[in-house]
């Protein structure tokens, strides 16, 4: 969302938000919680003004006069956004726990701790909202985000879960069930995921238009998105600003598809300005009462946008009509009826958090403790030659930590403001405590960072982006940094300069590279002996870290994106075609680092793949099953990958496609017999003739491996009618 557009939905919620009047003495028949649902939002909206109903389209729907507490709206991406740069919190900022970027929290391949992850940032949402200490923001929640990642030079590469849609829709469906919660009535949060569809490129996202065909749109672009709805239960999200093959997604017919087919019977919300581009971006329509009608139409019931005007107008002139307003207002109370904020409190699990003023979540054990976990598992261990990796602490007499960011947690545009940070220096103080000295140079220095690098035991060199560039809206000073409304036009870590002078002074050189995307970092790869990645933002990222590098934890993160050697080696920017080159699909080179790659401090073995069946049936499954060992001497984790790949198809398909995974841990000399489940479904292709999914008969290659490139198992299954 733009910063204008923000300033915009502030005011908005200021205006929408009202204590119940003396209607709320009342029971109505929509506060019965034995009614069934639709009866009930007959009743409200019957009960409502003209007025009431359009100042229902807002953020907050909200009905004072009747005693109905709508919610506002909150971001989490990664931690309930009530502060942080952007200062979501507004006048009353407040912390909250804050989790690695959605990048990282992809680079676990861990859907239960994902899960873990959005609980504990719903109940933050719930506490705050309920709080009387509080009182602010919303359990209406705008996360995850299931756009798809396919080029790694788009600006908001961070707020995906990575290039691969079976991935990105597993963990978005884990983040929804985690903010929903578990009761089978209500929820703990609302999940609105954005951005519905195809929206990753910045500069022109404002005007133009993803172009693919309809098998892409079903088996690629939607499917995290339909994921959510259908397996997830999500019933809220964001319209994407641009355009879908030329018609503008905040009008576009997939929106009512999504309603028909799908089951999302809740809340479809412009983004921040959307209203406005309709008229003066992409000229779709002469007027913003036009503009306005269109989106109402198509299905939206919740504007982020100057919209009342235009509303009023499309009304005056016949352009929509009072049942038009019904229609839409129907998904909004849908949504409060599941968060219980129309039923008595007492009925409603949720409605006790955070009412009664107990301690701060943010300020517990708990989910500092989760901030950890989850940052430890998101790390990717790149490089380790020589075993260079873990250090020994009680061999360590001194050790140069080195880097702009060395000592800095960044924060990006649509994080929160956490309650601490620990920051790479720190947590490497703290772990070596008095046994060792510590040598900190930032790195602008070069003699600096030389005097600090020659003689140390180790150099351990912190590199990266700024997620906020460290500069201005639209504004990235370094060609290989990007944001929102800005995408990267380098892939070449300028960083790497101050990588070659240290690695030149110390051969024992560590590279951790903190970053919200993908670099091509060649001559790191094949210069300097260790190499690992993370992600941004975690308040617990210098602890984590430290348990990486001295050994206490074993890295077990695995990539998310193909991490290509060049620039050159990408398709163009604004070509969405997959099928031209475009992720591990379809890339036929060889990458830097292949997606879903991730080394370990042990060492593991695959044997035995076996199948419940020889064959599947087009309406069946079979069970995969191989045995994975732990032959080194260290516990550590592995993440067991399934591809699938085509041997008979009658159209074109993908090299390989990832169809399961599991993340284990086992002890040294470990074995464990690992399951995966294959639906026949997951093997299927839109029929664009048909207009359906097809499953054909077919051999297809089962390949099992730690990643995309590391294929250690393959069996041959048969598909029947």
């Amino acid at each position: 969302m733009t910063l204008p557009a923000k300033c915009a939905l502030v005011t908005m919620l200021l205006c929408a938000t009202g204590a119940p009047g003396a209607g709320a003495q009342q029971a109505y028949p929509f506060m019965d919680p034995h009614l069934p649902v639709e009866r009930r939002i007959d009743d409200l909206i019957g009960r409502m003004t003209q007025s009431e109903k359009l100042a229902a389209l807002s953020t907050d729907a909200s009905v004072p006069r009747l005693g109905v507490k709508g919610s506002g709206n909150t971001e989490g991406l990664h931690g309930v956004a009530q502060g942080g740069p952007s200062d979501w919190g507004q006048r009353h900022p407040v912390t909250t726990t804050i989790f690695p970027q959605a990048v990282g929290l992809g680079e676990t391949w861990d859907p239960a701790l994902i899960r873990q992850v959005a609980a504990a940032e719903a109940y933050e949402a719930r506490y705050l909202f309920q709080s009387p200490k509080y009182g602010q923001g919303g359990i209406v929640v705008w996360a995850p985000n299931a756009d798809l990642a396919r080029d790694i030079r788009w600006g908001r590469t961070e707020e995906s879960y990575g290039e691969d849609a079976f991935l990105t829709g597993t963990l978005a469906t884990a983040f929804v069930k985690g903010l929903q919660g578990d009761d089978p009535k209500y929820w703990l949060a609302a999940s609105l995921m954005k951005h519905f569809l195809a929206n990753s490129n910045e500069p022109e996202r404002a005007w133009s238009s993803s172009d693919f065909d309809d098998r892409l749109l079903h088996e690629y672009y939607e499917v995290p998105f339909r994921m959510g709805v259908m397996k997830g239960g999500a019933r809220a999200y964001m319209a994407a600003y641009n355009s879908v093959n030329g018609v503008p997604m905040m009008v576009h017919p997939l929106l009512r598809r999504t309603i028909e087919e799908w089951g999302q019977d809740g809340i479809i919300s412009t983004d921040g300005g959307a209203l406005r581009l309709l008229v003066s971006d992409h000229h779709e329509y002469p007027d913003l009462a036009w503009a306005a009608a269109a989106g109402i139409r198509a299905g939206i019931n919740q504007f982020l946008d100057r919209y009342l005007e235009p509303v009023q107008t499309a009304l005056r002139d016949g352009l929509l009509t009072d049942a038009d307003i019904d229609r839409a207002l129907r998904g909004r109370y849908r949504v409060l009826i599941r968060l219980g904020q129309l039923d008595p409190p007492e009925s409603v699990k949720y409605r006790s958090i955070g009412v009664a003023g107990e301690p701060e979540p943010w300020n517990g054990d708990r989910h500092r403790a989760l901030a950890r976990l989850v940052t430890q598992k998101s790390i990717v261990l790149l490089k380790n030659e020589g075993g260079l990796l873990p250090l020994d602490r009680t061999a360590l007499k001194t050790v140069a930590v080195i880097g702009p960011w060395a000592d800095s947690v960044l924060l990006d545009w649509y994080s929160g403001t956490p309650p601490y940070k620990v920051s790479p220096l720190q947590g490497i103080r703290a772990r070596l405590g008095a046994g060792a000295a510590v040598r900190y140079a930032d790195g602008t220095d070069s003699t600096a960072a030389v005097t600090a690098a020659r003689g140390a035991d180790v150099a351990i060199v912190v590199v990266g982006n700024h997620p906020e560039c460290n500069a201005g809206w639209e504004k990235c000073p370094l060609l290989s940094e990007g944001k929102e409304a800005v995408d990267r036009r380098s892939l070449a870590l300028e960083q790497e300069v101050l990588i070659k002078l240290v690695r030149r002074n110390n051969p024992r050189t560590v590279v951790v590279l903190i970053s919200s995307f993908p670099y091509a970092i060649t001559w790191t790869q094949q210069n300097v002996p260790a190499i690992l990645h993370m992600a941004q933002n975690s308040q617990e990222l210098g602890n984590a870290l430290a348990d990486a590098l001295f050994g206490d934890l074993n890295p077990g993160g695995r990539l998310v994106h193909t991490w290509v050697r060049s620039i050159d080696q990408l398709p163009p920017r604004l070509d969405f075609d997959l099928r031209r080159g475009r992720t591990y699909m379809y890339y036929a080179g060889e990458p830097l680092y292949p997606f879903g790659y991730g080394l370990s401090y042990t060492t593991f073995r695959y044997a035995g793949l076996r199948t419940s069946a020889a064959a599947i049936p087009a309406a069946g499954a079979i069970t995969v099953r191989l045995d994975v060992t732990n032959t080194g001497s260290r516990a550590g984790d592995e993440v067991v990958q399934l591809y699938v790949r085509h041997l008979g198809s009658t159209v074109e398909r993908p090299l390989k496609e990832l169809k399961g995974f599991l993340r284990v841990t086992l002890k040294p000399g470990e074995t464990r017999t690992v399951a995966l489940r294959l639906e026949a479904a997951d093997l299927a292709y839109w029929n664009t003739d048909r207009k359906r999914w097809s499953v054909e008969a077919e051999p297809v290659l089962l390949q099992v491996g730690a990643s995309s490139a590391d294929i250690r198992l393959e069996k041959t299954i048969r598909v029947i009618p």
